[in-house]
């Protein structure tokens, strides 16, 4: 793969950039302290800004990598950060990266997170030249696995207690493509 980290990336109705301290207020407001957005997700609900603000100081360094992909979602439409998409995890033998996502719940159901997500994707493997992406949800959640397939993923199989979340242990549906397949 060629690392280029978190390049700032245009859609129709988004920006995606590297986080800043100063998305701390928007972040929190708007999705990190719902606990409808977190329900399925590996991290807690944040219990105040300030913690929120120590997250995004981290962020913001870890933007400097070039191995490291996390985008703030700026909603063209109000100049807010609605939500986040990145790569959890990437595997450098096969070439392959994992990506996670949440929006704000204001901005469920309207296409934003698919937009998101195909961006990156396409991201990834033209300019990164990864040749697997892959996302996984919990079966409880499958309006996640609908921003999978709408972004061309395809569903490969359920990891039966494959995860935890704050839900607890959960069955994990896993969605991927591959630079062949585009």
């Amino acid at each position: 793969m060629e690392h280029k980290g978190s390049a700032i990336l245009e859609t129709q109705r988004l920006i995606l950039r590297p986080f800043m301290e100063s998305d701390a207020e928007d972040m929190y407001r708007n999705w990190a302290s719902n606990p409808k957005v977190t329900r399925y997700l590996t991290w807690p609900t944040h219990d105040n800004v300030e913690g929120t603000k120590s997250l995004l100081k981290i962020w913001e360094k870890d933007s400097e990598r070039l191995d490291s992909y996390q985008w703030c979602i700026e909603y063209k439409e109000n100049h807010q950060a609605i939500g986040s998409i990145g790569a959890p995890e990437i595997n450098e033998v096969i070439e392959a990266i994992e990506i996670g996502y949440c929006i704000g719940e204001e901005y469920w159901h309207k296409g934003i997170t698919t937009e998101a997500l195909t961006c990156v994707r396409d991201y990834l493997f033209d300019h990164v030249k990864c040749n697997r992406i892959w996302a996984g949800h919990d079966v409880q959640n499958p309006n996640s696995g609908g921003v999978m397939k709408n972004a061309g993923l395809v569903y490969e199989g359920t990891l039966r207690q494959g995860g935890k979340n704050n839900t607890g242990l959960c069955d994990v549906a896993i969605y991927a493509m591959t630079r062949d397949m585009r």
